[in-house]
């Protein structure tokens, strides 16, 4: 095993701050007073960590063949520098594109992506109010002012996402993959609204059917059980968002979902579709194993795309795309803030996991969501994901709709309405 060693302790020399290991044999190398140290209890988690294979390193972590010590902050900062090359990667091989499409035809049935979204959202849901703000919005907050804290840029994200969609008093507004309710009620609270939401997750529909109960909101508010393909009603909304759900459809059902929102959405109405890109042209994993990490542990059934095959998706099913925003930047501080009050409540966050986990390992769990969040953080940072807000509408083909000649919708064609106080 010396010459793995070697190798590493070269890989160590060229790093920004230091790293210490503990090898199987208990030999320590690396500094003494190193802010991140990792513990291995095998040989084979010596040799991914010498190739750089990040992912398959987190997972030897959260089984228990590696124990790290230090803050998440400085092991990312690590981990960015022990990467072959960047992870982003692209693989155009028909053969390639071909198995995919194949992988995600089977992993998006009804059944299958109900049973991939519980596994996810409904670990518990008292661990996820431990880190996330009051309000529970699992999502990217938007910074508009750089001295917000996270439940005031989580509100600002709300209010940014009503604002573009011009949300009216009366309006029928649908929001697909409702999470806990945070946009519904902010939409139907602020701006008048007659609002529906859907989910696939049983703890988020009990929490949202709970709230709006004790607000009195029944009647104006409703949650829904129920997959988005099993929406009907032709032309039954003024608006529609979908936040942080696309990343759950999969490529293969892609045309089918976009084709949804236009039979739903009323003919000169607005949707906003706001979620994770891939920073890969070509549809594909994480490189260095951490795609297959967050497979594995968080996302089973997650697809990324490209926002250029988000584009091309969304015009073949008709809607026409009028606005674009990247808030990369703000999703790597939401994550940064979500890993830190996590960071800060381990020991809360283990027991409250032990005791609503349903029976998942606890321990397991926690380390995996550590480097989850962590993990997400750097690579938004980075540039290898991001996160997109398409701003789309459904042409009614009249081109006397709207206030410039053309226009086909209410969209205003111009942006100084999203800024300007209501």
């Amino acid at each position: 095993m010396e010459p793995l060693v070697r190798r590493i302790e070269s890989q160590l020399a060229h790093l920004s701050q230091p790293l210490a290991l503990v090898l199987p044999g208990g030999q320590r190398v690396g500094a003494a007073n190193a802010a991140v140290a990792l513990t291995f209890a095998d040989w084979s988690s010596m040799a991914a960590l010498a190739a750089g294979q990040i992912g398959r390193l987190a997972e030897d972590i959260v089984e228990g063949r590696v124990r790290l010590q230090g803050h998440m902050r400085d092991a990312m900062q690590l981990a960015a520098q022990l990467l072959p090359g960047s992870p982003v990667r692209s693989d155009t091989a028909w053969w390639t594109q071909v198995l995919r499409r194949a992988k995600s035809l089977a992993q998006h049935t009804p059944q299958k992506d109900a049973q991939q979204i519980q596994f996810h959202y409904d670990v518990s849901d008292d661990f996820y109010a431990l880190w996330l703000d009051p309000a529970r919005v699992y999502s990217c907050a938007y910074f508009r002012n750089a001295d917000m804290s996270l439940a005031e840029a989580q509100e600002a994200k709300l209010d940014h996402i009503c604002r573009k969609l011009m949300l009216k008093p009366g309006e029928k507004f649908l929001d697909i993959g409702a999470g806990w309710g945070a946009l519904l009620l902010w939409a139907a609270e602020n701006y008048g609204v007659d609002a529906t939401g859907i989910t696939l997750s049983r703890n988020q529909h009990a929490h949202v059917e709970r709230v709006i109960e004790e607000k009195g909101l029944k009647g104006r508010v409703r949650m829904q059980l129920r997959d988005y393909r099993e929406l009907d009603g032709d032309a039954a909304y003024d608006k529609i968002a979908s936040v942080g759900m696309f990343e759950h459809v999969g490529q293969v059902n892609m045309p089918a979902y976009f084709a949804k929102i236009h039979s739903l959405l009323k003919p000169g109405g607005l949707v906003m579709n706001h979620g994770i890109t891939s920073g890969n042209i070509s549809p594909g994993q994480l490189g260095a194993g951490m795609g297959e990490f967050i497979e594995k542990y968080i996302f089973p059934g997650g697809e990324l795309l490209h926002v250029s095959m988000v584009l091309r998706e969304l015009a073949i099913g008709g809607l026409e795309m009028v606005d674009v925003e990247n808030l990369r930047p703000h999703y790597a501080r939401t994550l940064w803030a979500w890993s830190d009050a996590l960071e800060k409540q381990l020991g809360e966050a283990q027991r409250v996991l032990e005791t609503t986990g349903k029976g998942r390992d606890a321990g397991k769990v926690l380390r995996a969501y550590r480097l989850y969040l962590a993990g997400c953080a750097m690579c938004f940072e980075r540039g290898w994901l991001g996160l997109h807000q398409v701003l789309a509408t459904r042409p009614d083909g009249k081109l006397e709709t709207g206030n410039i000649r053309g226009a086909q919708s209410t969209y205003p064609f111009k942006r100084d309405y999203m800024y300007t106080d209501h």
